[in-house]
């Protein structure tokens, strides 16, 4: 698959020029000033120091970031075009635009709290994020809307991992976005470096992941194995995120070894 091929296919990459099947406009209106925010890029770059550089822990900087944020839009675009129906910021009394706002907001923020400690980071996150969102979100919204955005981006950070359910389907997009950073090296599953147990090989086991429309569901996730040992990050990552995430109806898994000479597992879904 092209590099072309992939960023249509995979939407790794979020194109505020693109056709998408959700109002677009608040987003690209907010989405630049976020990416260029001093306090939050500065945020992304020093969390990592406890996760990789105290911790041993796999990359959750800036390219994580990156990488959750345009999954995460590439999913709730999917999802809109497959008619799911959003419930976080309606249920707010907020527009189905800012649906799209909440997603992005979370999806930067989400792991920030690591700059205190990779340990319990999601509620870390809370009163950090709180802090970025009561500077940030005025600029675009009046007081109420502020509030009301800002208790959705909230509940979605606190979510991302399994400890608390999401209540809304804006917080179980960001909750498998994050599972979605998968690919070779990047599992969210912490590896031993050097290591040769399962969480290092099956980190090293998958090539590529792509969203895509699907036929018997909203979206369907294809992942590319080069060996077995791939199904431990599937079904002990990202399916264990699925699951009581809300998308577990409008999300199916496809993953493919295509190793030639490793036919313990050739094909599984879930």
């Amino acid at each position: 698959m092209s590099d072309t091929e992939d960023t249509l296919n995979g939407g790794r990459v979020y194109d505020p020029e693109a056709d998408h099947a959700f109002p677009d406009e608040k987003l690209n209106e907010v989405l630049p000033a976020l990416l260029e925010d001093e306090e939050v890029t500065t945020l992304l770059e020093a969390q990592n120091v406890n996760a990789v550089t105290r911790k041993g822990y796999n990359d959750h900087g800036p390219k994580h970031i990156e990488i959750v944020l345009n999954r995460a839009l590439r999913l709730y675009d999917l999802l809109k075009a497959g008619g799911c129906e959003f419930n976080g910021a309606a249920e707010q009394g907020l527009d189905e635009a800012d649906e799209a706002v909440i997603i992005a907001l979370a999806a930067q923020l989400h792991d920030i709290g690591h700059i205190v400690h990779r340990d319990n980071h999601a509620y870390y996150s809370i009163p950090l994020a709180s802090d970025v969102l009561d500077r940030f979100l005025p600029e675009f919204y009046d007081l109420a809307d502020t509030v009301r955005i800002k208790a959705e981006v909230l509940h979605a950070i606190l979510c991302h991992h399994r400890e608390e359910d999401p209540l809304t389907l804006e917080a179980g997009v960001i909750r498998v976005a994050d599972a979605l950073d998968m690919e070779r090296g990047r599992s969210r599953i912490p590896y031993e470096k050097g290591g040769r147990g399962i969480n290092t090989l099956s980190s090293r086991a998958i090539n590529n992941v792509v969203l895509k429309p699907g036929d018997e569901s909203a979206v369907l996730v294809e992942i590319e194995m080069v060996n077995a040992a791939g199904v431990y990050q599937v079904d002990n990552l990202l399916k264990a995120k699925l699951d009581g995430s809300g998308l577990e109806d409008h999300v199916r898994i496809v993953a493919v070894n295509t190793k030639s000479d490793d036919r313990l597992v050739e094909r599984i879904e879930l």
